[in-house]
Order: structure tokens, then C-alpha cells, then sequence
């Protein structure tokens, strides 16, 4: 068997392992560069995705080849030697589609002498900085993201770069942070950040004055283009149409598309599926919601950044009832801050209950482990009892520890209490499950994006 053929048979494992999702987004575009001795080189396009499959792949990667071949030891992954021509990596950047179908807008130029009108610039709030976004576990990937991006000076590292999770988790906040990096790293660059919303809008105002040349020309003539909150042109066919072949022109010149919405491509109902597939021909980074470690972190960066005193236990109170998001989270702090400074008393745990009490209660009254399991349950066509039994197959044991994750994430209840909910479980089960399923979630987009589901479903 020739070495080519050996690859062809290892990335039809690795799709079939992780699924053709997780393959397409960071398996897909490796290519096998030579064999010396007992390493296999291969490259990747670009150094972000190149020390992602280092940090979660490679280890398999290298499995599978000595598998086949017993003489493979090693596996090496670099970066693609750029094209002198044109000073970019020789085949398409990382994440596009199969070149069978050309990513290119017949009708749609770049209008190299244009200049975005600025009042077309959503303003970019001051406090929205890379500095003061706290990184956890839920964001990670996609602060990882929005770095890259923000600092590429010629490169496009990924195309479009889209950002999803729920509402008040931080997409806004990046987006920002990006404008904010690139106005400060490379003035030259024309930036334009605005909301889906306001990009309709200025399509029908030229649509209206029948100065529709005039809006291409403008929107087209940007080095970064960041669109947030996607889903709303969703059931808007006009103005996905405009959207789609500026999207399509400004990818075609190498120029950085930033996105954001609020569900993954897949799942954006009313969006054709021309559109669906490319906003997620780049990298989709989603946000999950916050872990109460990240919760906490937020509040004391808060605390930190405006010089407050507060007393750690009021923190860590906060962040164990307000789970919801990180906006609910500040907000939270802020409404408390007030109430002490308008009636001149020190802030206590009590007259934190009182002041936040309708806030508290909403948060108590939200969800139940009980919501949870049957919700779960739904999704994954088990029986409820099954939540509760002792069996073990994975199509019960896999729901079933989804389920604890949930509790875990959607309520304020300890671990030997959510155990107790699912047939008297102890609490190391427990830790055994948000532990699996934390790990599942970085290799299984799939059940990442059913947990997101059933998270919104349940919120």
C-alpha cells in the first residue's frame, strides 16, 4: 500500500471516529508532505489550526499510522510553506469547501477605490477589550479565535470566523475586542463592525433610492467585515441574497469576515443552506455558558478593575445564584454597588438577598432536575425511568450523564444532591460525568451542539 493510500485510509478512520463535523472543521485540510525515516511530516494552513490538531489529534494521528505501518513513530505537523506568488498558502485557507464548487460571486468585484461611509460604523464600546475578557473553559476556542484574527497583519487566518452561543456570554465582547486590536495593531486596515439588523436596513434604504452600486461598493471595499447577530436576516431572502455575494467577494480578495449569532450555522431556521454552508466553511467557535468558576473570575475582575471592596463570600454567593449569563452576572453586582452607595451602608450578604430577591427568586424558580430529565429524556428518546435505573448501554448512560451535566450547569444544586436525583447516585458519579462530558464536548460537535440546544430549550 502506498503512503498516499495509507493517509486516505487514516482520514477515513478519523472521520469516522470523531464525525464528519469535527473532521471538516480541524481534520479535513491536513495534507501528507514526506516520510523520513520513521516520522511522517504533514502540514496544515495556517499555526492556530496546526496547534490545535497538535494539542487534541496528533497523539491519534500517529496511533493510526503505526498501526499500518510499524516503522511509523512519529508524526510531525507544521505549517504550510507559503506561495511566493502571492505570499499565501497554495491550497485553499483552512476551512474552506471542495474546490469542485468555486467560491466566487460571478456579479461581485471589490471597488478598490471605495471608502465605507462611517456612519454605516456601529460605535465600538471602550470597555470591550481583549484585556478585561475573562477566559474559561467555555470560551476559550473562541477568545483563542478572536486573537488570532485581531492580530494577523497580512494573512487571513480563517474565513469567516463565526462566534455563537447564548445571549449576555461575550460574542459582542469579542467582536469589539477584535475592532479595538486591529484600529490599535494596523490603522491602515478599513474596519466595518455593524449588526445584521442595521446591514438590512442600509439595503433597503438602497433599494429604496435605487442606489444599490453604491451600498456594494461601500461594503465591499473593507480589509474586515464583522456582522453581528446573523440570525436575524433569517427569513430575509433579499437581504441573504446581498449578504451572500458580499460575503462571497470579500472571501474571493482574502479579506476577514467576523460573524456572530446565536446558534451554530446548522441550526439557523430561515437561513438557505447556500448561506448555512458558508458561514461554517471557517471556524465556528461557539461559547458555552459560564462554569462557576468563570462566573467568579468576572466578578472579581469587576471588583479589581473599579478598585471596590467587597467581601469574597458576597462573590462567590453571586456567582452560585446567577447562572443564567454573564450580562444577568453584572448587572447583579451593579444593582448591589448602587443600593449601597444610594443608602450609604456597607454591602452584606443580607442586603444582597434583599436587593436581588425577585432576581434570586427568578433564577430558583427556573429550571428543576426534574425539567432536565424529562427534557433530556425527549431529546435522546429514552425513558424517563432510565434517568433513575442502573443500566448501564451507552444510548442510557450517555443521556443520563448529559443530564447530571445540565443539573450541574443550570442549577445551584451541590453534587450529592444531583446524584441523589438520579437513583441515589454518590457525588464521585457525578464528577465522573461532568468530566466525561466535558471532554466529549471538545471532541464531539454533535453532542456539543445538542447540549446547546437543550440548554437554550431549558433557559
Amino acid at each position: 500500500m502506498t503512503r498516499n493510500a495509507q493517509w486516505e485510509q487514516i482520514r477515513e478512520q478519523l472521520r469516522s471516529e470523531y464525525g464528519a463535523a469535527t473532521f471538516n472543521s480541524w481534520l479535513k485540510n491536513i495534507e501528507l508532505d514526506k516520510i523520513d525515516g520513521n516520522m511522517v511530516s504533514m502540514t496544515l494552513p495556517t499555526r492556530f489550526l496546526r496547534d490545535w490538531v497538535l494539542n487534541n489529534y496528533a497523539n491519534r494521528i500517529r496511533q493510526l499510522w503505526s498501526a499500518i505501518d510499524q516503522s511509523v513513530t512519529a508524526v510531525d505537523i507544521r505549517v504550510k510553506p507559503l506561495d511566493k506568488k502571492n505570499g499565501a498558502a497554495s491550497k485553499p485557507s483552512f476551512g474552506l469547501a471542495d474546490t469542485s464548487e468555486p467560491f466566487k460571486s460571478k456579479t461581485a468585484t471589490i471597488a478598490e477605490s471605495a471608502h465605507p461611509d462611517p456612519s454605516l460604523m456601529a460605535p465600538l464600546d471602550p470597555r470591550f477589550t481583549f484585556e478585561n475578557f475573562v477566559v474559561g473553559k467555555s470560551n476559550e476556542l473562541a477568545h483563542a479565535a478572536a486573537r488570532r484574527v485581531a492580530e494577523a497583519k497580512d494573512s487571513v487566518p480563517f474565513n469567516p470566523l463565526y462566534l455563537y452561543g447564548g445571549v449576555g456570554l461575550g460574542k459582542t465582547h469579542l467582536m469589539h475586542a477584535i475592532g479595538h486590536a486591529i484600529a490599535a495593531n494596523s490603522p491602515e486596515k478599513k474596519v466595518l463592525y455593524l449588526s445584521a439588523e442595521k446591514f438590512m436596513y442600509r439595503f433597503i434604504r438602497a433599494l429604496r433610492f435605487k442606489d444599490t452600486m453604491n451600498f456594494k461598493d461601500q461594503f465591499r471595499s473593507v480589509d474586515v467585515l464583522m456582522i453581528d447577530d446573523v440570525q436575524f436576516i433569517a427569513g430575509k431572502d433579499s437581504t441573504q441574497e446581498e449578504f451572500f455575494h458580499t460575503f462571497n467577494a470579500l472571501v474571493d480578495q482574502n479579506h476577514q469576515i467576523i460573524i456572530s449569532g446565536d446558534r451554530s450555522p446548522t441550526d439557523l431556521e430561515g437561513m438557505e443552506e447556500r448561506m448555512r454552508s458558508r458561514l461554517g466553511w471557517g471556524l465556528v467557535a461557539d461559547i458555552h455558558p459560564t462554569d462557576y468558576e468563570l462566573r467568579l473570575g468576572i466578578l472579581q475582575s469587576k471588583v479589581e478593575q473599579g478598585k471596590l471592596e467587597i467581601e469574597p463570600r458576597i462573590l462567590e454567593f453571586l456567582a452560585h445564584r446567577i447562572t443564567s449569563n454573564v450580562r444577568e452576572l453584572e448587572g447583579a453586582l451593579n444593582r448591589v454597588l448602587a443600593y449601597s452607595d444610594l443608602v450609604g451602608r456597607a454591602v452584606t450578604l443580607e442586603s444582597t438577598q434583599e436587593v436581588l430577591r425577585d432576581l434570586l427568586r427568578a433564577n430558583d424558580r427556573r429550571i428543576t432536575i426534574e425539567e432536565i430529565q424529562k427534557k433530556v429524556a425527549e431529546h435522546f428518546n429514552i425513558r424517563m425511568s432510565d434517568m433513575h435505573s442502573a443500566r448501564r448501554a451507552r444510548a442510557v448512560a450517555r443521556p443520563r450523564q448529559v443530564a447530571m451535566y445540565l443539573a450541574k450547569h443550570l442549577t445551584s444544586r451541590s453534587l450529592p444532591e444531583i446524584g441523589r436525583k438520579f437513583g441515589g447516585r454518590d457525588h464521585t458519579t457525578v464528577m465522573h460525568a461532568l468530566k466525561k462530558i466535558d471532554e466529549l464536548r471538545q471532541e464531539d460537535i454533535a453532542l456539543s451542539e445538542d447540549i446547546d440546544l437543550l440548554m437554550r430549550m431549558l433557559e
